[in-house]
């Protein structure tokens, strides 16, 4: 029987839980456990990977500030670098659980639309959290925008919607050869044309938004978010926090989310299922197949 193929996105957070240090071997620890749920996945479905890299490419950013000989490398270069390193690491992992799997990486580039609304009004938290004081030294400091990011703060950047995968017939010829494809890492490396050529940008694209334009250009069976959270909630940090099991796009058209958090997810989530998309999950790291099953987290279906 010729297995469904499922768009997975691993949220930066879940490779670096929230407020962990930014140490390579707890990265590598939480990869090796992610690892674990995404090869569990892949012996039952097609797996196209897509990882997050806010922490990661807020701390490559960071270090860059601290070096004074050389000007700070741009984001778009920052996030190629995320890509190769998680995407290293996460293609070691699961190839020593999955030792008959080909498992390949492809550095990703996303276009972008240069006069995205998002560049006015920066949202994408990157980086370690901080408290409110540190937060605003730093902003001052370095010039940043920040924003709360649950109890704490964090740096934000632009983060303009994908409209298109300059490597798309790549990725899809691996997963025609049977590979599990990590792609698109971070979102996406953002780049815009400019005088006919390729050009970086200046940002870091939501890898859920990216994750949903992938699945929808794949004609993908799944989506599916895998993150720190158990599923989408009400009332989030509440007493009365309530947590969706099964839901649709309209549903949620009515409810609030966390514009740093949850609400990207939403957003992606609906847009995928509005074009067409079956299924999407929305869950914690350790439940993927039983979200898929519906049997934990948050299922996304059409009306």
């Amino acid at each position: 029987m010729t297995k469904q193929t499922v768009v997975v996105a691993l949220g930066g957070n879940a490779l670096l839980r929230r407020g962990e240090p930014l140490e390579a071997d707890i990265q590598r620890q939480n990869i090796a456990t992610a690892a674990k749920t995404i090869a569990e996945i892949a012996k039952e479905y097609n797996v196209v990977l897509v990882h997050g890299n806010g922490p990661q490419v807020g701390l490559l950013a960071l270090q860059g500030l601290e070096y004074k000989k050389v000007s700070p490398y741009p984001l778009d270069v920052l996030g190629s670098e995320t890509q190769g390193m998680i995407g290293y690491i996460l293609m070691q992992e699961l190839k020593n659980l999955l030792p008959e799997q080909h498992v390949s990486c492809m550095l990703t580039q996303m276009s972008v639309d240069p006069n995205d609304p998002a560049f006015a009004d920066p949202t994408k938290p990157i980086g370690p959290v901080y408290n409110e004081a540190e937060a605003r030294e730093l902003a001052e400091k370095y010039h940043w925008t920040v924003k709360p990011d649950g109890q704490y703060f964090r740096r934000v950047v632009p983060s303009p919607q994908p409209t298109g995968i300059i490597e798309d017939d790549a990725i899809s010829a691996l997963i025609n050869q049977q590979h599990l494809v990590i792609c698109t890492g971070g979102g996406g490396i953002p780049v815009k044309k400019e005088n006919g050529k390729l050009v970086g940008v200046e940002a870091v694209i939501d890898k859920d938004m990216s994750a949903a334009f992938l699945a929808k250009q794949l004609d993908a069976d799944a989506l599916l978010i895998l993150t720190d959270a158990d599923a989408v909630f009400l009332d989030w940090g509440k007493p009365t926090q309530k947590a969706l099991r099964s839901t649709t796009p309209s549903e949620l058209a009515q409810y609030a989310f966390d514009a740093g958090s949850m609400g990207p997810k939403i957003d992606a989530s609906c847009e995928f299922i509005n074009q067409g998309g079956k299924l999407v999950g929305i869950g914690s790291l350790e439940a993927g197949l039983r979200i898929l099953k519906g049997e934990a987290g948050t299922n996304i279906i059409a009306e």
